[in-house]
């Protein structure tokens, strides 16, 4: 029997999947929580040379963050070959929603995400979903995710890397080499983090560098960090991050552009300094991120010693793997009319992805229900 570890923080929605996955599989695992374990949090950097969760160990091998190709490989199991109605790529609130609507139509369905959450898994906060007066994104999306598991939709961990239509039916082909089939597809892979363009970034990243603060944000406890971004998403984390670390400080490129309510919440924190029309010129370090090089517009440049930076400065399109299979817009965003149509026949979309103005979660789950009902109206025209 092999021996698996998964190293891992409590409020990081990538490490409660990567466990999710094992147990599906059947695969024993311990798991040893280093945002309160300094010393199994040591002990984690120096297996995998990263500070970032999750890391999980099988035997003598060492896996980097949730990678569904890889555990696939490891414990999965190959897929059956036959199609479905509605093949639903992405699982955030779009898609997730879309899945519930498609199963309550009697369609046959299938969801095939790396992940159940999509980027709202990673909001410290959500103060405006009706029915909550205040959510974590993680706990908004496990209600998603409980609702769909009460219906009968498979759900596959995997990443779509290309999509063509042959023989009637549209075909996904994923990273871990399994082919899915549907007569009809929505398109609901959310966005991907966008980078700050500088260089060193991808070294960095895990090692100092960080996307995702609700993942690893406790592994910085008492030490010196700095946010990138000025919207609501880095705001909330200057100020969830500044209970937890020594300093905060925050690297708006323009001005800050997030809503009052955070606003007058950061003017609380004492331990924050706020650096504006200034962004990051270099990264610094050796193995580890040891600091950055700041600039401001006015032309001034600063060195600042920090332990990490976590990046929150928007999100791109997640498209790439479409390859000119449906319409984008110049943002790479899929466009879509009024129900949700893509100009492919059988083909819909979805959430953050697409070219809607609005980008809230409340909004993707409405697109996510528009979505499902033209799909089976679609299917009742076949």
């Amino acid at each position: 029997m092999r021996k698996v570890v998964v190293y891992s923080t409590q409020n990081c929605p990538y490490c409660r999947m990567a466990k999710a996955f094992l147990e599906k599989h059947g695969v024993t695992y311990e798991n040893v929580d280093v945002g309160n374990d300094v010393v199994q949090a040591q002990k984690m950097i120096e297996l995998s040379g990263q500070r970032g969760v999750p890391v999980i160990t099988v035997d003598s091998e060492v896996i980097v963050g949730f990678d569904a190709q890889r555990l696939n490989e490891l414990f999965g199991e190959p897929l059956k070959s036959e199609s479905s109605d509605v093949l639903i790529i992405g699982a955030g609130p779009a898609g997730l929603t879309a899945a519930v609507y498609c199963a309550r139509k009697m369609l046959s369905t299938v969801i095939v995400s790396e992940n159940i959450g999509g980027q709202a898994l990673e909001s410290w906060a959500i103060e405006n979903y009706m029915g909550y007066r205040m959510v974590s994104g993680e706990e908004l999306m496990n209600r998603f995710a409980e609702q769909v598991r009460k219906e009968d939709i498979r759900f596959e961990l995997d990443r779509v890397i290309a999509l063509e239509k042959k023989d009637g039916l549209f075909v996904a082909e994923t990273i871990s080499e399994n082919t899915l089939k549907a007569k009809t597809v929505i398109l609901a892979q959310g966005n991907k983090p966008r980078k700050i363009g500088v260089p060193k970034e991808d070294e960095y990243l895990g090692r100092g560098l960080s996307v995702c603060s609700t993942c690893d944000g406790p592994l910085y406890r008492g030490k010196k960090v700095a946010i990138v971004g000025g919207g609501n998403s880095a705001l909330q984390t200057a100020i969830e991050m500044s209970g937890i670390a020594k300093s905060i400080d925050l690297i708006v490129r323009s001005a800050i552009k997030a809503d009052p309510v955070y606003v007058d919440r950061l003017k609380e924190k004492d331990n924050l300094n706020v650096h504006l029309q200034t962004h990051i010129t270099a990264l610094h370090g050796d193995k580890f991120l040891t600091g950055i090089s700041i600039k401001t517009e006015s032309g001034m440049e600063r060195n600042l010693e920090l332990d990490g930076v976590f990046i929150e400065i928007g999100w791109l399109p997640n498209t790439g793997f479409l390859n000119g299979f449906v319409k984008l817009n110049e943002r790479k965003e899929i466009v879509i009319d009024t129900d949700c149509h893509t100009n492919v026949e059988g083909i819909f979309a979805a959430g953050d992805v697409t070219s809607i103005k609005g980008k809230q979660i409340i909004i993707a789950a409405g697109e996510g229900a528009k979505a499902a009902l033209e799909a089976h109206e679609y299917l009742m025209k076949l």
